[in-house]
Formats: C-alpha cells, structure tokens, sequence
C-alpha cells in the first residue's frame, strides 16, 4: 500500500472518528469567532501542556525565538488544512522559527488527538488544552475559536492573534509584519492585527 493511501486512509478513519467524538462530547458550545485581541505590552505568557507524545510543550522552552501556536480542533477541517500550512512555513524557517499545535479539546480525546496529529503527518509539538484555556482563561484568555493562530515574540509575549484560517502567504506576512526572522521589535511595541481581508 502506498503511502499516499496509507494517508488518505488515516486521514477518513480520522474524520470518522472525530465525527463520533463530536457526537459524543459536548464541550459546550464555541463562540462566533471574533478577533481577541491580545493584551496590550503584556507580560510573557506563561503555560504548561501534554504533548501527545507525554512530552510537554512549556513557554519557557520556547523562549529565544519567535513561536507560532495554531489552535486547532480533530473535529474541523478548517483546523486540519491550518496545520498542513503550519508545517510549511515550519519547514521554510527552521531552525529560526517554533511551531506548536494546541487542540482544544479535553484530555479524554487523547487518542482521537494523536490519529489526528498523525494522520497529518505533523513534524511540530501537539499538545492538548487544559480545562481553563479551553474555556478561555489562561495565558490565551479569551480564545476559544478554531483555527486561530498566535505568534510569541522572542521573550514569550504575545504579539499577535488571529482567529480564523490563514494560508501560507497571510502567514508570512504575519511573521514579517512582527519582525519574525529580521531583528526583534523594539521593547514594549503594541501587539498587532492582521488587517482584514
């Protein structure tokens, strides 16, 4: 069997199985997603989550490069196609560059969370929520929508937030538009938005 079957078919075991997991679970209702804005000249972020591999995914490993976390759901295709692009722009900026995946979903999808993850052949840490970032506290207060992408600067705060899908080239800009890859931002510069589309 090839490879490329091999994947198409992880990948409608997946959908198959996140279809029972959202029948199954009810985490409560998401909100419309709306753009959260982070806080303005905040402190650094501070976190802890599972890897799926029992690793842990820490904010103070991160530290010294810029970091994009894309938060994500097994259920949503949308999140699944943000994560591929994730792995580009991965690829295209390692060893410059931390990449993360947070799901939002609870520690019981475990295994739903790991098919998912690899399934889409990820290469980057995919770590699951906890209770409270899933309901929207925590160092990501406020964020609850799938797919959102955050960017960390060098020091761990965060300088900008985006909820809803973007391709590789949006992406870019938003690493550009932050300083990713060029000389770090002067001390205490407001987090931005992307400009609508």
């Amino acid at each position: 069997m090839s490879k490329a079957t091999r994947s198409i078919e992880a990948l409608l075991v997946i959908a198959a199985l996140a279809s029972t997991a959202a029948a199954c679970v009810d985490a409560g209702p998401l909100p419309a997603a709306q753009p959260a804005p982070p806080p303005a000249n905040g402190p650094p972020v501070s976190f802890v989550y599972q890897t799926t591999d029992g690793g842990l995914l820490t904010s103070a490993e991160l530290l010294g490069r810029f970091t994009v976390i894309a938060f994500a759901a097994t259920y949503d295709l949308t999140s699944q196609a943000q994560l591929k692009v994730l792995g580009i722009v991965q690829r295209d900026h390692a060893p410059r560059l931390n990449v993360a995946a947070l799901v939002l979903e609870p520690p019981e999808n475990k295994p739903l969370v790991v098919a998912f993850a690899q399934g889409l052949d990820l290469h980057f840490p995919v770590a699951l929520a906890d209770a409270g970032t899933i309901a929207g506290h925590g160092a990501f207060e406020g964020l609850r929508a799938v797919p959102s992408v955050v960017i960390l600067d060098r020091e761990g705060r965060e300088v900008l937030r985006h909820v809803g899908p973007l391709d590789v080239k949006q992406l870019e800009a938003a690493l550009e538009s932050v300083g990713a890859g060029r000389a770090a931002p002067r001390a205490g510069a407001p987090p931005q938005a992307l400009p609508d589309r």
